[in-house]
């Protein structure tokens, strides 16, 4: 315990000084009372009450004064509170690939309603990040507490013809993760990295190796959630007015491996647990010290204890406690 104002706690010489006084108090009540009375007949005249009676209200008040002088002094008290910030980065296939029914009603649909439930979870103080990808990669919401930006991105988001660079979008999430600052001096707030797809990769010169390593030197985690099935076909207008029916299997060991050798986890997205990605990443947040004034508790505390005192004393004694 710290206090704002120190010096006041000389004031708590009070409260010794009380307790000699009352004794001298009591010292000169018993040379008065032996002048009408000489001290063998005064236990048949008057009964003194039990040393509990007469100490207990009297101590309770000095108690509260004591707790009303520590109050001034502004105390401050120290705990070790629990970080409320760590960065959820999700990273959204929006690839040709996830137009595919198979995942009812759509892989794309599928993945966009699990973002929704990340959004609808996310706990108080984390930062939530928006990465789409296909032949490309864009960071479309930037780490942020406002989850409106997230759902705008969300909407606008569409699937195309495009390729797949995964590993290139993984290693834009764990990029996007690492730069994100905290209130804590030289510790940045933990972080993961979600993948929502259905694996592959057809574009970019990013390999599985240096994705993972990055993700390890970084200590960011990152969890796949795959979406689709091996029957997965998606249906591509082509000249002439014709409909091509492509084949697109889930590559489920892709993102098996990334997961696997990031120290993450993959899942299904017909059975995705939201929940189990924030209480791993809420197992990695840390601790602040943290200092509140606690004057008010004191000065309540105080109160109690005089009231008490009193209230004790008029029914024990029928007279105030001093």
């Amino acid at each position: 315990m710290s206090f704002g104002s120190p010096a006041l706690l000389v004031f708590l010489l009070v409260v010794p000084l009380a307790v000699y006084g009352l004794r001298l108090l009591d010292r000169w009540r018993a040379r008065r009372s032996a002048d009408w009375a000489p001290a063998a007949l005064q236990e048949n005249m008057v009964s003194r009450p039990p040393t509990l009676r007469r100490v207990a209200p009297t101590a309770l008040v000095l108690a509260g004064v004591a707790l009303l002088l520590v109050g001034f002094a502004r105390p401050k008290a120290s705990y070790n509170a629990k970080l409320q910030e760590a960065t959820v980065v999700l990273v959204l296939d929006r690839s040709g690939s996830m137009a595919a029914n198979d995942t009812p009603p759509t892989r794309f649909a599928r993945a966009k309603a699990i973002v929704r439930q990340f959004m609808a979870k996310l706990p108080k103080g984390y930062q939530l990040s928006l990465v789409t990808f296909s032949s490309d990669v864009s960071v479309v919401a930037a780490p942020t507490h406002d989850l409106s930006q997230v759902e705008a991105a969300l909407r606008r988001a569409r699937t195309g013809p495009q390729g797949t660079a995964l590993m290139q979008a993984v290693a834009k999430g764990v990029q996007v993760g690492a730069s994100v600052k905290g209130t804590v001096k030289g510790r940045r707030p933990p972080a993961v990295v979600v993948v929502l797809s259905d694996g592959g990769q057809n574009v970019g010169r990013a390999t599985l190796q240096q994705v993972t390593q990055s993700a390890r030197t970084a200590k960011i985690p990152v969890t796949t959630i795959v979406l689709g099935t091996p029957d997965g076909v998606v249906h591509q207008k082509i000249q002439g007015g014709y409909t091509e029916q492509i084949e697109v299997p889930v590559d489920a060991q892709t993102l098996q491996q990334i997961a696997r050798g990031t120290s993450g986890y993959s899942m299904n997205g017909a059975t995705a647990d939201v929940n189990r990605v924030y209480a791993e990443l809420g197992s990695r947040t840390g601790r602040q010290r943290k200092t509140v004034e606690i004057t008010s508790a004191l000065a309540a505390g105080g109160l109690v204890f005089m009231l008490a005192g009193g209230l004790l004393s008029g029914a024990w004694l029928r007279r105030v406690p001093w």
